[in-house]
């Protein structure tokens, strides 16, 4: 069955339109109109039910006979793992991942939503639409590199930064309630003199801690593209600013559904339930001079676990064979990445710094 593929584009001119962060709209580039998504939504859900009628009565009418094909004009192959659709806009065939929901077409660079990948049990429940567009994240990365003198040029070259994308990354919202108690072992020390000592006292004490604690929406990343740890860290969304998914967001980006279901992802949300839930009881014990777990427990109540999109803008380069990403919260700014150093640079300004100090050390010891 075909994936159902929709262009947005602008009721008045037909220009492709985008959602932009810092109005809230969709707006085309090339006539400055701008509408508000649920203008969008509704234009779009007429059209729909205006081609299914037009789909449907022409089915009625049937056509007489049948096209005589030569078996080596048969649909060419598409390699496992990629899917095919057609642009809307221009017609061409695009091959994309199997999880890509949302793309630009390489030929009329119209923003393609793959809509079919969003819809029934796939579609997300919540999104946080991009609020930093791309002018911010290229100037939060050029701050990321400022000043960095070992930095390799290429990382520094404008043409480079301009290839950040920004992607709405698949995430699940895992609910829950967390009982977690533990046991801690502790001192406390204070001195006093005695005659001509000075005697120090140590007090040890047991201390039990135990707590009923809530979570809502904890975040796992569901994409095995994204690595954990700089989707970690480059939380928290602020959830206040959830919208209830509609495709009308992703036009201008590029999106990906889940390819981590959520019994894959229990694991990694159980383990940040616990380990926050001890912390919170760690917390609470105070005005001891030493503290060490000697004991634990964490009971987690599961509940619903919820799908979302969220922004991230992404770039991804090599130097010297080894790959860099570089990733930035769509929604805060907050940006993490690994910078590589050139060695040439590195020992050019050693022997700079370090030559000129050996010849004053060994004049200094002429004179001592």
């Amino acid at each position: 069955m075909a994936e159902k593929v929709t262009n947005y584009q602008c009721p008045s001119c037909t220009g492709p339109l985008h959602f932009v962060g810092n109005s809230g709209k969709l707006e085309c580039e090339y006539c400055g109109t701008s509408y508000e998504v649920a203008q969008i939504e509704e234009i779009y859900k007429k059209q729909e039910e205006e081609a299914i009628k037009a789909l449907n009565d022409e089915q009625e009418k049937g056509s007489e006979g049948e096209w005589d094909f030569e078996s080596g004009e048969s649909d060419w192959a598409v390699e496992e793992g990629l899917v095919a659709y057609n642009c809307p806009s221009c017609g061409a065939e695009l091959i994309c991942d199997e999880h890509t929901v949302a793309t630009n077409c390489p030929y009329c660079d119209n923003p393609t939503v793959v809509s079919g990948k969003v819809s029934g049990i796939l579609k997300p429940d919540y999104i946080i639409p991009f609020k930093y567009d791309k002018k911010a994240a290229v100037e939060a990365l050029k701050n990321h590199y400022k000043g960095k003198k070992l930095l390799p040029k290429a990382f520094t070259e404008d043409n480079h930064i301009e290839e950040v994308k920004g992607v709405y990354v698949p995430f699940w919202l895992f609910n829950g309630e967390a009982d977690a108690q533990a046991i801690y072992k502790t001192t406390r020390s204070f001195t006093h003199r005695q005659g001509n000592y000075e005697v120090v006292t140590t007090q040890h004490f047991t201390v039990k801690r135990r707590g009923n604690i809530p979570f809502e929406k904890v975040p796992v990343d569901a994409s095995s593209k994204m690595p954990d740890e700089y989707m970690d860290s480059i939380e928290p969304y602020d959830y206040n600013e959830l919208k209830p998914f509609s495709t009308a967001y992703l036009p201008g980006y590029f999106a990906d559904k889940y390819d981590v279901n959520s019994d894959e992802s229990i694991k990694r949300a159980e383990t940040r339930i616990e380990q926050t839930a001890l912390e919170c009881l760690r917390g609470t014990v105070t005005g001891y001079l030493t503290c060490v777990t000697v004991g634990k427990n964490v009971n987690i109540k599961r509940n619903k676990a919820e799908y979302a999109l969220l922004p991230v803008w992404v770039l991804c380069t090599k130097w010297n064979g080894q790959n860099y990403l570089f990733t930035m919260n769509g929604q805060t700014g907050k940006l993490v990445g690994d910078l590589p150093i050139n060695w040439k640079k590195f020992w050019a300004y050693f022997f700079a710094i370090a030559i000129p100090l050996m010849v004053i050390l060994a004049v200094v010891m002429l004179f001592i």
